[in-house]
């Protein structure tokens, strides 16, 4: 299962972790958070963009093996989730 995206090609069969989140800045500090989490603290957060990881790490791995695809609004990542999600139907 090969998802073609603006990064190149990612491998879904390999997947072990798929999701979205925020990066929002918090007094002066730049941080990915849960997407839930960012809602319910939209009044202290600025989100700078929105990310959809792809997680490789093997559980015992201590080095991260990822990919992030970047979106400038909440709706574009949506939009990609729900095309990912295709590959995952049956």
């Amino acid at each position: 299962m090969i998802y073609k995206s603006s990064i190149g090609d990612i491998d879904l069969s390999k997947l072990t972790r798929l999701y979205p989140a925020a990066v929002v800045e918090v007094n002066g500090e730049t941080a990915e958070m849960s997407l839930e989490w960012t809602d319910m603290n939209a009044d202290k957060v600025n989100v700078i963009s929105f990310v959809l990881v792809f997680d490789f790490t093997s559980p015992k791995e201590e080095v991260r093996d990822k990919k992030e695809l970047h979106f400038e609004t909440k709706d574009e990542l949506i939009t990609t989730m729900t095309e990912v999600a295709q590959f995952f139907k049956d």
